[in-house]
């Protein structure tokens, strides 16, 4: 097992790897919208999925990877009613054939974000 570490996307906050390389795999842990240079949250669904889906590309990219190698995500919401916003700009990253995903209203997001993304990426053979 290979971790996987940016100054790109915000520092891991406990015990776990921003992402992990594992027999052609890379597992990205899941990104909240923390912009890497100041700490903080956007405002807003929107802005906060595009950085959180941002997070999880620097990570993919310090392994040699893109967006497009992704073959599954998982998507936490604080709020189910925010799944029609979220996904309009998740739409705006991924492209056919498009990778699988579960989405989930949870009761709340770590540091009071309103979405968190992790993504699990294969390397081309």
């Amino acid at each position: 097992m290979k971790a996987i570490s940016t100054k790109n996307a915000p520092a891991a906050i406990g015990p776990y790897s921003q992402g992990v390389e594992v027999n052609g795999f890379v597992y990205a842990s899941g990104q909240l919208p923390l912009d890497p240079e100041t700490g903080t949250f956007p405002e807003g669904i929107k802005a906060q999925t595009r950085r959180s889906l941002l997070n999880a590309q620097a990570i993919l990219k310090e392994a040699g990877l893109s967006l497009n190698d992704v073959v599954k995500t998982t998507v936490l919401l604080a709020n189910i009613e925010d799944f029609a916003e979220m996904n309009e700009v998740y739409a705006e990253f991924f492209s056919e054939p498009y990778p699988a995903r579960s989405a989930f209203a949870v009761k709340s997001v770590p540091k009071g974000a309103l979405v968190e993304i992790e993504c699990i990426a294969a390397k081309k053979i």
